[in-house]
């Protein structure tokens, strides 16, 4: 469990902050399904006790469309806003850009996780260094392919207390397939992040209470919300040809005026998904939305923006709270929307911890019962594949107007898929 959770004593909302708040994002998965629940002192200690083989391995599956992948990182700060977490600091986000590439050769290719935020993981979390985490497909400041009419966006906000790297699977998959992708590290509301003076900005989201949950959990959305709406804003300088990151570190060549940002989409896992409703409401840029398995908590994200689509996709059994959010969101939402549900699932399913859990467990000689644990009875390269077939669909049909049979109701390639009965085809 995160070390951000008390362990004092038995609370009654203990199923709904493991939810939220049971894994340290992607880095932290190898221990994080196997002490989930238990007290931060003695998750330490089982990490520490776990000895993988040496230079064990994990390794992403890799993506299925046409385009070599190039990425390229920056730091925006925005000057206008001060920090929500930390006084006397302005906001600021680290952005991850995934995209079509040109040439690749040359261009080294990325690592999953910064080294600085990879050490910070490992000595956080009791990791030995022999396990290798997993190499990307993105090649980094590889020059970025050319389209006519410039790519569609998607930006992805991660879990509380997650990373930009959470769903790496998903998004290299979308970049493969022509998107611009630009994943986000909401710094401070992030576990651990890397910033480009090598120092690691840590999690600091007020502790939650009985009390404060509610507020605290708005707070944390609306903030990520401004951030989204400040890299939209930054994102439109650097398709003009500008550089916002203070360091001006060299852009990919190619990426002025690559972006199509009249075709702008969004999804995120868990509070990233509540993110998503929360900023289609408040940002007309955003044409489309995913929210993966996420509860809306704030009014705002309930109403998701009028007449604009969300897809909710979740797993098969939800807490109550989610249930009673996505309900409410079907009784005012008047555009497009559908609701799946993907069988065999739990709320990690949605992230990079479906492929990844499946390796970790010979290498950490556990049981599948500890698998099943993590990511559910579904396979977790099956659940990746079905993932990247309705999450492309459905940003295929509302960015590029490409209909999809997949979002007209069960289909047989897709048997883990079921579709809700309040929405059960795409309208």
């Amino acid at each position: 469990m995160s070390p951000r959770v008390s362990p004092c004593q038995p609370d009654p909302r203990a199923a709904l902050i493991r939810r939220r708040t049971a894994l340290l994002g992607a880095a932290a998965l190898p221990l994080g399904l196997l002490i989930a629940g238990a007290k931060p002192a003695a998750a330490l200690q089982s990490a520490a006790a776990l000895q993988p083989t040496p230079s064990a391995q994990l390794t992403l599956p890799a993506p299925t469309g046409r385009y070599r992948l190039g990425t390229a990182s920056l730091y925006l700060v925005d000057r206008s806003r001060p920090d929500p977490w930390v006084p006397g600091q302005r906001a600021q986000v680290m952005i991850q850009l995934w995209y079509p590439a040109d040439a690749v050769d040359g261009y080294p290719r990325a690592p999953w996780l910064p080294p600085v935020t990879a050490r910070a993981y490992k000595k956080m979390m009791g990791l030995p260094s022999s396990l290798n985490l997993p190499v990307t497909t993105g090649h980094l400041g590889a020059p970025v392919r050319q389209c006519a009419d410039g790519w569609p966006v998607v930006l992805y906000s991660p879990s509380l207390g997650g990373e930009r790297s959470e769903t790496t699977c998903l998004v290299e998959d979308l970049a493969s397939r022509g998107y611009i992708v630009v994943t986000i590290d909401h710094v401070h509301d992030s576990d651990v992040v890397e910033l480009p003076d090598g120092t690691v900005a840590t999690y600091a989201v007020t502790p939650f209470t009985n009390a404060n949950e509610i507020a605290v959990t708005t707070k944390e959305i609306v903030s990520s919300v401004a951030d989204v709406r400040f890299i939209l804003d930054q994102l439109a300088v650097l398709n003009r040809g500008g550089n916002p990151d203070p360091g001006h570190p060299p852009l990919p060549h190619g990426l002025c005026g690559a972006l199509d940002l009249d075709r702008v989409g969004m999804f995120g896992q868990s509070d990233g998904g509540s993110t998503t409703a929360h900023a289609m409401n408040a940002d007309s840029r955003i044409k489309v939305g995913i929210d993966l398995d996420g509860t809306l908590w704030t009014p705002q994200a309930v109403a998701a923006g009028p007449g604009r689509p969300l897809l909710l996709f979740g797993r098969q059994s939800q807490d109550s709270l989610t249930v009673r959010t996505w309900a409410a969101f079907w009784k005012t939402h008047r555009g497009p929307g559908l609701q799946l549900n993907l069988i065999g699932s739990t709320h990690d399913t949605f992230t990079d911890f479906a492929a990844l859990v499946p390796q970790a467990a010979p290498i950490l000689g556990k049981p599948h019962s500890w698998v099943v644990e993590g990511i559910g009875t579904i396979n977790g390269p099956r659940a990746v594949a079905v993932e990247r077939a309705y999450i492309s669909a459905y940003f295929d049909r509302y960015l590029r107007h490409q209909n999809s049979p997949l979002l007209a109701g069960p289909s047989p390639l897709y048997p883990e898929v079921r579709f809700a009965p309040q929405d059960g085809v795409a309208r």
